[in-house]
């Protein structure tokens, strides 16, 4: 009896340390490694390969970071992350939400957080400053859909167009969780139009753009499920004089 009650009490103990394991609620997540840039504590890097510049460092609270594999040449530009490490000692369950504005690795990390994104991980202030002291945590990522709330895509014209010689621009604010895999510029009175190509990081550019108010189109990554991708086209059209530096709203936003 003694022997069977010992065996029961390990079944128990198995069983319970099962059901911990399938409940831990890491389905959907990857198993990585994250550290920290310094001086990032209350906004992120404005020099990021992204080339947001300022609007990088301000972006999401200043919860941004750079990615290895998965800035993937500029297309993950903007993409954002749920990230939270496993130390239990510290650790929130829910962890941060980033979005990518740079490239960059660190010892097989994926991810190198600001400052102030890398301390909320943490379950309190304390354990935050605890986990920027050990400086490299084991993580779990999952993409997840980015939220702006009141705001439309927004469309700002690099510093490096030259009108109307070269357009060139980034998208701001984008909710969802899509890529944007191609961009066409269009003349919205002859209807002429033109493919863009992703020049450098977030930016996408065309010399010689159409003359006239300008539509742009975008074409988004499909899910899994469904093969088709999805053609955006903004409600608003940038003024046919446009201007380096200026921002432009879409009219139009991705819905979640």
């Amino acid at each position: 009896m003694a022997f069977a009650s010992k065996i029961l009490n390990l079944l128990v103990i198995v069983i319970a340390g099962f059901i911990f394991v399938r409940g831990d609620g890491s389905a959907g997540f990857t198993q990585s490694k994250a550290a920290y840039y310094p001086n990032s504590f209350q906004q992120g890097n404005q020099y990021g390969a992204c080339e947001y510049g300022a609007f990088g460092a301000t972006l999401n609270g200043g919860d941004v970071s750079a990615a290895s594999n998965l800035y993937r040449n500029g297309v993950g530009c903007g993409a954002c992350y749920q990230v939270r490490c496993t130390n239990i000692k510290y650790c929130s369950k829910n962890g941060v939400t980033i979005v990518i504005t740079d490239a960059g690795a660190s010892d097989s990390t994926d991810f190198i957080l600001s400052q102030h994104a890398f301390a909320g991980m943490g379950q309190t202030a304390d354990a935050g400053t605890a986990l920027l002291a050990l400086g490299y945590v084991g993580i779990q990522y999952r993409r997840v859909p980015c939220n702006y709330p009141n705001k439309n895509m927004t469309f700002y014209i690099d510093k490096s167009s030259n009108f109307p010689y070269y357009f060139a621009f980034q998208i701001w604010y984008q909710d969802g969780d899509k890529d944007i895999t191609a961009i066409q510029l269009c003349e919205t009175i002859n209807l002429t139009c033109k493919l863009l190509e992703r020049s450098h990081g977030a930016t996408w550019a065309v010399g010689y753009p159409p003359s006239g108010p300008l539509s742009i189109r975008m074409l988004f990554s499909s899910d899994n499920d469904d093969t088709d991708d999805k053609w955006l086209v903004s409600a608003n059209t940038i003024p046919q004089n446009w201007t380096a530096g200026a921002i432009y709203d879409s009219g139009v936003q991705v819905l979640i």
